[in-house]
C-alpha cells in the first residue's frame, strides 16, 4: 500500500501566504508526475499545478505568478508555495501522484485526503 499525506492548510487573510506539503510513503518504486488540485464548494475539482520527475511544471492560469510547485525526490514530497492569496483560492487542496510500485510495473494514480485552505477577505 501507499499513501499521500498533506499538511499546511489553514486560514489566512487575503494577500497572505501558505505552503502546502505532501509526502508519499509506502510501497513506492518510483514517482512520475506529482501535482495539486483543488475543489471549491459546489464546483468541480480543478488542476492547480503539476510537476514531473524532471522538474517541468504546469500551472493553471488563475495561479500563475502567485503559486510555485516544487518537489524533493529524495523525500518523495511535493510542495505548493502560495502567495498573494485571494478569497477565490478558498478550496480543499488535494495532492496527486503517479507512481510505480516496482520496476516496469503498472502506473498507479493516488490522491491525498485533502487539506482545507480558506482565504478571508
Amino acid at each position: 500500500q501507499a499513501q499521500l499525506v498533506e499538511s499546511g492548510g489553514g486560514l489566512v487573510q487575503a494577500g497572505g501566504s501558505l505552503r502546502l506539503s505532501c509526502a508519499a510513503s509506502g510501497s513506492i518504486f518510483s514517482i512520475n508526475a506529482m501535482g495539486w488540485y483543488r475543489q471549491a464548494p459546489e464546483k468541480q475539482r480543478e488542476l492547480v499545478a503539476t510537476i514531473t520527475s524532471g522538474g517541468s511544471t504546469n500551472y493553471a492560469d488563475s495561479v500563475k505568478g502567485r503559486f510555485t510547485i516544487s518537489r524533493d525526490n529524495a523525500k518523495n514530497t511535493v510542495y505548493l508555495q502560495m502567495v498573494s492569496l485571494k478569497p477565490e483560492d478558498t478550496a480543499v487542496y488535494y495532492c496527486n501522484a503517479h507512481f510505480r510500485r516496482r520496476e516496469y510495473g503498472p502506473m498507479y494514480n493516488y490522491w491525498g485526503q485533502g487539506t482545507q485552505v480558506t482565504v478571508s477577505s
